[in-house]
């Protein structure tokens, strides 16, 4: 039986997913890719001239990761075409939905299709590894914005979840000066065990001027237009949390402050890795339905 699975949309990482799915024996079917070069002429790779043609060649349809990055049209950086996100979604009638960041919006209208969708970003076998290249993106960064090495840096990662201890460890291996903020109580106790400096959330204010670099993992403001008045004039702020992010970006700016907003860290950084990582978990899911 021919095993055929359409793909919509997506970035590198989605690129060099189709080559590893079309190597297992799969034909893919692909709307919204049309200016990668890596899928021209590929074996087992079909680029459809309509979006209703791809989705209808498979029980199993593929979406970008995360769905849109503009909250209106489906992330498709490979294809100067506009398709709005409800809209594509509207279309699907397949067996099993998998992407990135699907909203409960989005969730009701999947289900009351009865098509099954897979949140790729909320499987955890996925998440644990994909902060790895998180971690490394965010460390290059540090390299590249401070005249300091980051040997020797005072470091503040603020929060301790998957990515904040993944990223906390990397500093403490290249000999950065590592304080990790938290509000829960055995946050900071787990903080303590790995040998960081913790700072609770409450005692943030007094600590925020001795940092070289400030790292936000968490998706809530936490360094505000007051807060920001407490740190140093040249600390590097690097924002990795998913939007609308933790620092004050538009007051960081009025303050002449460095922020960098680092989104998708892992599609800029390590692609083919995340794509291995993405496979890896869409092979669980196949084996489930």
């Amino acid at each position: 039986m021919k095993k055929s699975i359409s793909v919509v949309g997506g970035d590198l990482r989605i690129v060099k997913l189709i080559g590893m799915l079309a190597k297992d024996g799969y034909t893919i079917y692909t709307y919204g890719l049309e200016q990668s070069e890596e899928l021209l002429n590929s074996e087992n790779v079909e680029m459809c001239p309509t979006v209703e043609e791809a989705i209808s060649a498979s029980k199993v349809v593929i979406g970008p990761i995360p769905v849109t990055s503009d909250r209106r049209n489906l992330s498709m950086p490979f294809s100067n075409v506009k398709l709005p996100v409800d809209e594509f979604i509207s279309k699907l009638s397949c067996k099993a939905f998998i992407a990135g960041t699907v909203s409960e919006e989005q969730k009701k209208v999947l289900e009351e299709k009865n098509v099954k969708y897979v949140d790729v970003l909320k499987r955890e076998e996925f998440t644990v590894l994909n902060t790895i290249a998180t971690a490394e993106g965010t460390l290059q960064i540090a390299m590249e914005e401070t005249q300091r090495t980051v040997h020797g840096s005072k470091v503040l990662v603020m929060g301790f979840g998957r990515i904040g201890k993944v990223l906390a460890k990397m500093l403490d291996g290249i000999g950065a000066k590592v304080s990790c903020e938290a509000r829960k109580n055995e946050d900071i106790s787990w903080i303590k065990a790995y040998g960081y400096e913790p700072i609770h959330l409450n005692d943030l204010n007094e600590n925020l001027g001795e940092f070289d670099i400030i790292v936000n993992t968490i998706p809530f403001q936490i360094l505000d237009s007051k807060r920001l008045d407490l740190v140093k004039k040249d600390v590097v702020l690097i924002d990795v949390a998913s939007n609308p992010g933790g620092i004050d970006r538009k007051a960081a700016k009025e303050k002449d402050l460095k922020v960098i907003w680092a989104l998708s860290l892992p599609a800029r950084v390590a692609p083919l890795t995340s794509a291995i990582y993405i496979k890896e978990t869409i092979d669980h899911v196949l084996n489930e339905i």
